[in-house]
């Protein structure tokens, strides 16, 4: 057998083995090993073997330690590992927009509400972003530089969900309440509060303005959700209710429109999502999404660019291209999310999050589902593996997390067609929403997140 001690090293393992047995009152072995050894009392005398007394102990603990460290170590390593290879695999992923996902700490935490954040909304064109509270207010903020530039005031009741949008040549600011209204705010008049459409029975819980498309309409058309169990669609033009559809047992929380406006989907208290096909003079539900346990908070539609992955979950070899709202997302009280097809099929629920499902948001890549939840955290699902939690932001907030925007994506220069100009990205003073670009235009994902919480903070995640 090889010598793995030198012969220093040996000798000193000797001596304190001979101690250590003279200690413990093991005189006979310690004999024997002396004279093995031909360590007698000449050589290695009772004072010098007290200097090796209590070695063997020390050397045999220190081991221990060091190999619990080591495992503590390695863990660690591994954890850091499995988080740098589902986050971002390489290095070229953080710049790569499709592969971005948030991470902390937060660019900037933005302070001023005196009571919890309800509903955030990015501005489609410039660096403002739109922040609705309990404190019956709504604030406009530089998210880019993080600083308050106004604060608008006009509801008389908390504020619970904003969204930009509105005709040709005017983006616009909506705002609903639990003061019954919906308020229109122009921002290039000072955000000057425009029109006030009143006729929900109860408290409006969600506004979305419609891309036009949908029945013709111009843009100028928006829906909101409201405990009065209805869903209204609104003519902003002429601030009349155009429409108002009835189908849900329950208060209506949440709403999100199709990139084309042709759907709008709809959750509810009655433990039912709902799928409305507005082009028709007479909007019904095509389909109830049944399956959730409890209360559906919120609700997306997937982009096309998610179809390919959600597909393969469906078990379908080619993704469809039929409708702007093949699959959609719903998170709920039950503390899931799921996700459904067009057919009303839950393809699959999501587990992880250890309170209420608040906000989601599809990573306009397609690859990944974002989700903000009442036990503070935002978790990022990858699609592309069968809907894995790959990431946990576990402090994304101090308290309960009630909203998630993803900015709006920017169009970059495409050749102008049919009256689209390819420079400013505008066609006929309206921004272009991504789903009627011109040829040769091509939408540039912005990686950047806003979420707002009981905290009373708003805070931006930014690459």
């Amino acid at each position: 057998m090889a010598q793995i001690l030198t012969s220093r090293q040996a000798e000193e393992l000797h001596r304190a083995l001979i101690a250590y047995l003279t200690a413990n009152n093991l005189t006979s072995t310690a004999a024997a090993l002396r004279a093995e050894l031909n360590l007698g009392e000449d050589v290695f005398d009772p004072n010098t073997a007290k200097k090796y007394e209590g070695l063997l102990e020390k050397k045999w603990t220190s081991v221990v330690r060091l190999q619990k460290k080591i495992m503590d170590l390695e863990s660690r390593n591994a954890t850091m590992q499995a988080e740098l290879d589902n986050a971002t695999p390489t290095s070229r992923q953080n710049k790569d927009p499709v592969s971005w996902l948030p991470r902390s700490p937060a660019r900037h935490t933005l302070q001023s509400h005196r009571e919890p954040i309800t509903c955030v909304a990015f501005h489609p064109i410039f660096s403002s972003l739109a922040s609705g509270s309990e404190d019956q207010t709504i604030k406009i903020w530089d998210w880019e530089l993080g600083e308050l530039e106004r604060t608008l005031k006009g509801h008389t009741k908390a504020v619970l969900d904003i969204d930009f949008g509105g005709p040709r040549g005017n983006t616009l600011l909506a705002s609903c309440s639990s003061d019954l209204t919906i308020k229109l705010w122009d921002p290039s008049e000072e955000y000057k509060n425009i029109r006030t459409l009143p006729g929900h029975d109860h408290s409006v819980s969600a506004v979305r303005f419609i891309p036009s498309g949908a029945a013709g309409s111009s843009g100028n058309l928006l829906v909101s959700a409201s405990r009065d169990k209805t869903l209204r669609i609104w003519d902003v033009s002429t601030g009349y209710c155009v429409k108002t559809l009835r189908g849900h047992a329950e208060w209506v929380r949440d709403v999100c429109p199709s990139i084309d406006g042709r759907y709008i989907l709809s959750t509810s208290d009655d433990y039912t999502s709902r799928l409305w096909d507005v082009s028709i003079p007479n909007p019904e539900a095509k389909v109830t999404l049944i399956g959730h346990e409890h209360v559906v908070l919120c609700c997306t539609i997937a982009p096309p660019a998610a179809y390919q992955h959600l597909a393969t979950m469906a078990g379908i070899r080619k993704p469809p291209l039929t409708s702007t709202a093949e699959f959609m997302a719903t998170g709920s009280r039950d503390k899931t999310i799921r996700l459904w097809d067009a057919r009303g099929t839950c393809i699959k629920t999501l587990v992880g999050h250890d309170n209420w499902v608040r906000g989601l948001v599809f990573h306009p890549g397609g690859k990944y589902l974002i989700s903000v939840a009442d036990d503070k955290t935002m978790r990022c699902w990858d699609l592309t593996q069968e809907g894995k939690c790959v990431k946990t932001i576990a402090d994304a907030h101090g308290h309960f997390v009630q909203c998630i925007r993803w900015a709006p994506s920017v169009v970059k220069a495409g050749p102008a067609v049919n009256g689209v100009d390819g420079q400013n990205g505008e066609m006929n003073g309206t921004p272009k929403k991504i789903s009627a670009l011109a040829p040769g235009a091509e939408a540039q994902i912005r990686c950047v997140i806003a979420t707002g919480s009981v905290d009373l903070n708003v805070r931006i995640f930014a690459n």
